[in-house]
């Protein structure tokens, strides 16, 4: 088993749940054991070990601690907050001890149960083992669909570990595989002879076997999975008739990239939950993306880049949304693990959320953008959708990626409203996203325009006319044709709306104040508007 560290048992935790305030003296140290200790307990044997301190909290804890200190932990755990424990954090820094600060509404239980599993893992085999094998199958299938090709991941002992969907296409070989699981001997050594094992051990690019009619053999193309210098498994490509693409080789590496990620974490043995909370606890703040950039051996001090992809209202409603959502994110994966290899992919409030962390430098915005066509491209193509890729600032290092995901997550939702643009930056909504975030505090302030807010609830047929007004830029002609009126019926509202509110709407600041009004108007009777 892996030596675990503290940063190990940090990125398990639920973001928020508690945060390392004072890192140990020797950070890198494996944790051995896992101990509670009572505040009246006159000793603890500490060393390697990971001390829980239960019954006190806060400046409380001060004398429990200073006998620990006396054989000091390489981490302790208390609950409190950051301004009770600075005379603490000083006494553990002296002794080289680690603080991780819990927070004092958290369960005891679940740190315990995570440190445990930690430190002493459950036995999880199969559950792992089953996760990895529809982590497979998603890849290979999402693969056979971006090459038009069929699809075998094995692993180094010729194991057939997962493959896409068999059609009349296929050749004896793969045939041959997938009824038994393994690739048969005499194709093997005719793969042999051919030299495709020795150049696909000798390189980690996709290597080209030419077709053998005589044999059975349609042409193929294969990838290595290496992590490091070990192989791991090979994926096979089998052409169906159409020949390869331009991108084949583009896109298996990123397959390649993806599955020696799964198969890593499998031998690894990762808990399952760690999967889903690498992205949020990524962007939930400086401390939580340290220890989990530490933990997965990400590099911290490059600049970072957040992309959001998000399907349309009306896709994220229908009856297969769930099965589209997770298509997309395998896509989007592939793509991101060909783009850079330490990519990550996963959900984000809802939508698929791809960290580029080590970016070579902090101007690498149209290479970014070219990743999100090729997403929105390839899912429009293979899987029926017209997403929306937001291409959020660059951070100077991932540690600051928090700081932009509101940003992006604004972006993606100017591009929903407006349906424009399928991929953005944030300078192409600018305006947008800036008016948007003015009318979210506006409709959260209980301050209304009395007279203006009861016109816009009384007269709807006034209210719509206003809100085309504005759309129309305060052009009353282009009003009228919008709505199909008499420029003197369009004067006659505006005027009456003027006279009745009070408001000058070619004053700027009266214009502003009937513009949000209107908008927040507009929003809650959007079901009811037509297309003008």
């Amino acid at each position: 088993m892996a030596a675990v560290t503290v940063d190990d048992i940090l990125s398990d935790l639920p973001v928020g749940f508690a945060s390392l305030i004072l890192r140990p003296f020797r950070a890198d140290a494996p944790i051995e054991r896992f101990l509670i200790v009572d505040a009246d307990d006159e000793t603890s044997d500490g060393g390697a070990s990971f001390v829980l301190l239960i019954g006190v909290r806060g400046r409380s804890a001060l004398p429990a601690l200073r006998r620990l200190v006396r054989n000091p932990p390489l981490v302790l755990a208390v609950k409190g907050t950051p301004g009770e424990l600075g005379e603490a954090e000083e006494l553990l820094r002296a002794a080289g001890t680690g603080l991780l600060l819990v927070d004092p509404a958290a369960d005891w239980d679940r740190l315990l149960s995570i440190a445990k599993d930690r430190i002493t893992p459950r036995s999880y085999q199969s559950e792992v083992l089953t996760l990895l094998e529809e982590d497979l199958f998603a890849i290979a299938q999402t693969t056979a669909r971006l090459t038009s090709s069929h699809v075998v991941i094995e692993d180094a002992a010729n194991k057939v570990l997962a493959y896409s969907t068999v059609t009349n296409d296929i050749d004896e070989l793969r045939k041959a595989s997938i009824l038994a699981r393994r690739g048969p001997r005499k194709y093997e050594l005719l793969l042999k002879d051919l030299g495709a094992y020795r150049e696909l051990h000798r390189t980690r690019l996709p290597v080209r076997v030419p077709a053998r009619p005589q044999d059975g053999l349609r042409e193929r193309i294969a990838v290595t999975l290496f992590a490091g210098d070990r192989i791991m498994g090979y994926i096979w490509l089998q052409e169906t008739g159409g020949g390869f693409g331009d991108d084949v080789d583009y896109v298996l590496t990123g397959s390649a990239a993806r599955v020696s990620a799964e198969l890593i974490r499998y031998r690894n043995q990762q808990s399952v939950h760690m999967r889903q909370d690498r992205i949020a606890r990524l962007l939930s703040g400086p401390a939580e993306a340290a220890a989990s950039a530490h933990s997965e051996k990400i590099p911290a001090d490059r600049p970072s880049a957040l992309l959001l992809i998000g399907m349309s209202a009306s896709e994220a409603q229908s009856d297969d949304a769930a099965l589209k959502h997770g298509e997309l994110a395998n896509l989007a994966s592939i793509h991101a693990a060909a783009y850079k290899q330490s990519a990550i992919v996963g959900q984000f409030n809802g939508d698929t959320a791809v960290i580029i962390p080590a970016l070579q430098s902090a101007n690498a915005e149209a290479g970014l953008r070219s990743l999100a066509e090729a997403i929105v491209r390839d899912a429009g193509k293979h899987l029926g959708l017209s997403p929306f890729a937001a291409v959020g600032p660059i951070a100077p290092d991932l540690l600051s990626l928090h700081s932009v995901t509101a940003k992006t997550e604004a972006l993606l939702g100017c591009m929903r409203r407006s349906g424009t643009a399928a991929v953005a930056t944030v300078d192409d909504f600018e305006a947008d996203i800036l008016f948007h975030e003015a009318l979210g505090h506006f409709t959260a302030s209980a301050f209304r325009h009395r007279s203006l807010w009861s016109l816009l609830g009384d007269d709807r047929e006034l209210a719509e006319t206003l809100r085309v007004y504005f759309e129309a830029s305060l052009d009353v002609g282009e009003c009228a044709k919008r709505m199909k009126l008499h420029k003197n019926t369009v004067y006659y509202r505006i005027s009456k709306a003027s006279r009745v509110t009070g408001l000058n709407f070619s004053d700027p600041r009266h214009s502003l104040v009937a513009l949000l009004h209107i908008q927040e108007w507009a929003g809650k009777h959007k079901e009811h508007l037509g297309n003008t």
